[in-house]
């Protein structure tokens, strides 16, 4: 499956930070059952590697990736934890090398023309614009869809309830990124119901 492909399966991809093995499997099946099927597990903690495949197996009709891919030993690490997408903030070079070699599919970051031009060329027309917000949010990209026409982003940083539909109304937009869906409290309550609620309001979104 494509980049771009996956982008076109929900509207909001969660990005998640997995604190614990245990809220893996619930946190997994809240968020599928809600219509989120891409899960974007962050390499941002201890067990996030495990994550990945707890959530895989908990949610079967989920597509379960891994953000925060830096190197090309975190390509090899996701990659045999079974994600079947990697998500970056940037893009480098060795990145897309082991990306290409590994052959999963890569979500890479950019955040200039110059950087969205570097990825073009290299082949990617589906990037994450990060961070989204401060990056001048959509505006910004407004601005690049002009000279850029072809390339389609996943906006990641800054994205919340209240703005992730003025961005999925950008013709040059096929989804959002955020964490809101898994909302702090929630998590640490355990309160699955709530989760799944977020979910499917922001799967309505599409």
């Amino acid at each position: 499956m494509t980049p771009r492909e996956l982008c076109l399966i929900a509207p909001v991809i969660p990005v998640l930070v997995v604190e614990t093995l245990a809220e893996a499997a619930p946190l997994a099946r809240a968020l599928a059952g809600g219509g989120l099927k891409v899960l974007e597990v962050t390499l941002r903690s201890a067990c996030a590697l495990d994550a990945i495949a707890v959530m895989a197996e908990a949610a079967p009709d989920a597509i379960v990736g891994a953000g925060t891919v830096l190197n090309a030993a975190d390509v090899a690490d996701c990659k045999a934890a079974g994600a079947r997408f990697a998500v970056s903030p940037g893009a480098t070079p060795d990145l897309l090398d082991a990306a290409e070699r590994a052959e999963l599919p890569l979500l890479p970051g950019a955040a200039t023309a110059s950087e969205v031009m570097a990825l073009l060329a290299r082949g990617y027309d589906t990037l994450k614009f990060f961070p989204a917000e401060p990056a001048g949010g959509i505006a910004m990209l407004k601005a690049l869809g002009g000279p850029l026409p072809q390339v389609r982003f996943c906006p990641t940083g800054g994205i919340a309830a209240a703005n992730a539909a003025d961005y999925l109304a950008l013709p040059n937009v096929l989804c959002v990124g955020g964490s809101w869906v898994a909302p702090k409290p929630a998590l640490a309550a355990g309160d699955w119901a709530r989760i799944g609620e977020v979910a499917k309001a922001a799967a309505r979104f599409g």
